[in-house]
């Protein structure tokens, strides 16, 4: 068996991409705070068309076609306005509590399928969502429990549950893509028009880079690249109910990766709704019996 046929190799390179994206944050997290969210979310998904557009024109591709063509708009529109409101969060919330807040994506997934794509909803997820929405109620009441609970928090909450609600419709959308275009067409076309559809906003939001933010931008926007690019590989090869749960490896990552940064500590609350919503979200994600389908 070759290496690049071994079954484990889908499941290795979406931990890998999840690993790389979770340290992207952290880097982005501090250029955010540098010259602002919308600033440095443009500069990055620029800077990242500029370093992989080069790599996929060098192969001579054809052009993809009108339908793959719409998926690349359609997902780059989506994800301009996730990555904007997520990183906005960052600036407002400890970088492992975002991302513990933002593993409600999968379970407003299985909604989204309902309604967009006409799929059953199974008994196990009614469960899973009411795990989910207990798990960030357990995190919010935290905050209020210490006394954090400030506008601040308020708008940072909320900025990521969008975020996580266009994350979940992203679930749809990224395994058609990965069905029709390779890797680096996809990274190509994901930072290419997600960087021009935010840049119509510049007239209202830029702010003039730093010379100190280069750097993260840089590093972030590698990272943006390489993640996308195992992310996309892997569901190409692997089912999206295998590969979802190395989502969840995030948590570990931010936890670590803001410690290190800008030493945010874990609290019990974030931890305990953590379980809560990747319990939920385990139970949604279980392959499905006979018994359990719902007719919605």
């Amino acid at each position: 068996m070759s290496l690049r046929s071994h079954p484990l190799l889908p499941f290795a390179a979406a931990l890998a991409g999840v690993g790389f994206l979770s340290l992207m944050d952290a880097f982005m997290k501090t250029a955010a705070l540098m010259i602002g969210a919308y600033t440095a979310t443009v500069l990055r998904a620029l800077i990242g068309t500029a370093l992989i557009a080069p790599v996929w024109l060098s192969r001579g591709p054809a052009m993809p076609s009108r339908a793959v063509l719409k998926l690349h708009l359609e997902r780059g529109v989506v994800s301009a306005f996730m990555a904007l409101s997520f990183f906005y969060s960052l600036t407002l919330l400890p970088l492992a509590e975002a991302i513990a807040l933002s593993f409600i994506a999968p379970l407003i997934a299985l909604y989204l399928a309902r309604v967009l794509l006409d799929e059953t909803i199974r008994a196990a997820a009614i469960g899973a969502s009411v795990l989910g929405f207990a798990g960030t109620l357990v995190i919010v009441g935290g905050r209020i429990g210490e006394g954090q609970f400030d506008e601040n928090a308020a708008w940072g909450i909320g900025a990521v549950f969008f975020s996580a609600l266009l994350y979940a419709y992203n679930f749809i959308v990224i395994r058609r893509q990965a069905q029709v275009a390779d890797p680096l067409e996809i990274s190509t076309f994901h930072s290419g028009v997600g960087g021009l559809v935010l840049l119509t906003f510049a007239p209202f939001l830029w702010e003039a880079p730093t010379g100190a933010a280069v750097m993260p931008l840089v590093v972030s926007a590698v990272l943006t690249v390489c993640g996308s690019f195992l992310i996309a590989f892997a569901y190409a090869r692997a089912e999206a109910n295998v590969l979802v749960p190395t989502e969840y490896s995030g948590f570990v990552w931010a936890a670590l990766f803001g410690w290190l940064f800008f030493r945010e500590a874990v609290t019990v609350p974030t931890l305990a709704g953590t379980v809560l919503i990747v319990t939920g979200c385990w139970l949604a994600t279980r392959p499905a019996r006979p018994a359990e389908n719902l007719s919605a």
